[in-house]
């Protein structure tokens, strides 16, 4: 497994990176390794002011549906277009090509509260 260090974490398993007041968000390798194949991902949240820890999406594997929860407060502004057709990238390039959504920040300094990639795979290897 891997955990990228530019990146923080939530204890729900979604990383987010930041660029200035936007972030981009996605669910770790460890993560797309316990649902196993995704086969859907569902965020009609686009547009939306989503707070923080509320869920904003759901994503779907072969066997079970899980919800996605917002790492910080902020507003959707895109959902990964590549996904609705390649649900697969999400296991294939959780970090990368896999990624589910765009947001603006409400505070960007909310993020330090965040885990760091240290601390959470410390959390996952329990």
């Amino acid at each position: 497994m891997t955990f990228p260090k530019d990146l923080r974490y939530t204890k729900d398993h979604e990383w987010i990176r930041v660029s200035g007041e936007e972030a981009v968000i996605g669910i770790t390798d460890f993560a797309q390794r316990e649902l196993g194949d995704i086969v859907f991902v569902d965020v009609n949240t686009v547009d939306d002011e989503v707070a923080q820890d509320e869920v904003f999406g759901t994503v779907e594997a072969v066997k079970t549906v899980s919800d996605l929860f917002m790492p910080v407060a902020g507003t959707v502004l895109e959902v990964n277009e590549k996904i609705d057709s390649s649900p697969e990238l999400v296991n294939q390039d959780p970090y990368g090509e896999g990624w589910l959504v765009r947001v603006k920040l409400n505070n960007p300094a909310d993020v330090d509260g965040l885990l760091s990639a240290a601390d959470y795979e410390a959390q996952v290897a329990v």
